[in-house]
């Protein structure tokens, strides 16, 4: 499975990511959110996300591990994959097809989004 991560940057942005070399992904408290995150296994593959004035795919990540034995606080680690050589930008992803029924573009405050493979390789193409 792949997802998207959203991250105020001035919060935790992607180079504190790439600096730390892992971190636990926590703070999310919509259920839907939540329930995305407990469904993640070991390998899935991420992007990492930049809210605010920045709204654009800046990296990839890939969990660890997963410890959903609290429902209301699951613990991902997930560990810094490379910077996107081309940032990805939410008007840009509005207007592709393949994020037509997206969570991302259809549920703006989610932060933990889900994505096909399409989306995730058309966010990672160099």
């Amino acid at each position: 499975m792949h997802y998207l991560l959203k991250s105020e940057p001035d919060a935790y942005s992607f180079s504190d990511l790439e600096r730390d070399g892992e971190t636990v992904w926590d703070g999310i408290t919509n259920p839907l959110a939540l329930k995305h995150l407990r469904g993640m296994k070991h390998g899935d593959k991420l992007i990492i996300y930049h809210t605010g004035d920045e709204r654009q795919a800046v990296g990839t990540a890939t969990v660890v591990s997963v410890d959903a034995s609290d429902p209301k606080n699951p613990r991902v680690v997930i560990r810094a994959g490379k910077r996107l050589k081309n940032h990805r930008t939410l008007n840009s992803m509005k207007t592709h097809r393949a994020f037509e029924d997206s969570p991302l573009v259809k549920q703006g405050r989610l932060s933990v989004v889900p994505l096909t493979s399409e989306q995730y390789d058309w966010l990672t193409e160099a």
